[in-house]
């Protein structure tokens, strides 16, 4: 019996000293392996320190973070967005504003004004936009050696001041200019499509008047080669129509009363030359002028 309690004694004597053993053989192996992921996560720290640090210090791999990082988070602000929120932020464009073809009336000079807000009742068109129009006239006329109360008044005649106006033979925009015969003149602004933005039509037209002018020898023969009717016996009154409106002009910017619903009744290049104050006060017209059919404009003078 001795024996064999000796024996279960030191059969348990090895099993624990085993037990320790692998406890202690495990705990090192532990320690080990936490050792090595300290030493492996502080080694990727660094290298991916090492990496931003390489990457800010490269303009375009910055912008390129930048450009993901900003998505990521307006990804994540649109999905949290409300549908209307979120159709807005699509569509909203703050620099529009600067293709807009418009001036607040306040900043014109009184003179411009007053025509300018003529105009906008009597062609039912808004004023802003108006007298972007009438500076850029009073600019350009000036530089041209032309009245810009004539330079409206083809404006008005032409196409009522609409922009996207286009005759039947293919006269476009504000001054009714034959964009494929005068494209060599819209090279300077980009190409033919600037013929429906209003200042750019504006000035087109100015240079094309200009040369008619020039060529015919006066004012208003130079009118009916602007309307292509220079080897016409009539030109549909069309010459004395421009004059008639430059003439109201005048008087408005003149400080004179003009009804808004004045008839445009042709009138020859002597009456329309006469001075505002010698001319007696315009009567109310049958019809507002906008709603007169422009002749057809063919302007076809290089």
């Amino acid at each position: 019996m001795t024996t064999l309690k000796r024996c279960s004694t030191r059969a348990r004597q090895v099993r624990n000293a085993i037990g320790e053993s692998a406890t202690v053989f495990l705990k090192d192996v532990g320690h080990g392996l936490l050792e090595v992921s300290h030493n492996m996560l502080a080694l990727l720290g660094l290298l991916l320190v090492a990496a931003a640090v390489f990457t800010l210090g490269k303009p375009e791999f910055r912008h390129a973070a930048e450009t993901t990082v900003l998505g990521w988070l307006q990804a994540r602000h649109e999905a949290r967005a409300e549908p209307a929120e979120l159709l807005a932020a699509q569509l909203s464009e703050p620099d529009a504003i600067n293709r807009a073809t418009a001036t607040d009336p306040k900043e014109l000079t009184r003179q411009q004004a007053a025509v300018a807000h003529w105009i906008s009742r009597r062609y039912r068109v808004a004023p802003e936009p108006i007298s972007r129009l009438v500076q850029e006239a009073w600019n350009v006329g000036q530089r041209a050696g032309l009245d810009p109360t004539l330079i409206l008044a083809i404006m008005a005649v032409e196409s009522s001041f609409n922009p996207f106006a286009q005759s039947t033979v293919g006269a476009q925009g504000l001054m009714q200019v034959m964009t494929k015969i005068h494209d060599d003149k819209y090279e300077a602004f980009g190409g033919n499509l600037a013929a429906f933005d209003p200042v750019t039509n504006l000035r087109v037209g100015v240079q094309v008047l200009k040369e008619c002018i020039a060529r015919a020898g006066s004012l208003e023969a130079g009118l009916r080669y602007y309307v292509g009717a220079a080897n016409l016996e009539d030109d549909g009154g069309y010459a004395g129509k421009v004059l008639a409106e430059q003439n109201n002009l005048r008087m408005v910017a003149g400080g004179k009363s003009v009804p808004a619903n004045v008839a445009l009744i042709s009138v020859s290049a002597p009456a329309a030359a006469a001075s505002a104050a010698q001319r007696p006060a315009a009567q109310p017209a049958v019809a507002p002028a906008h709603e007169v059919e422009p002749p057809e404009q063919v302007a076809y003078l290089r």
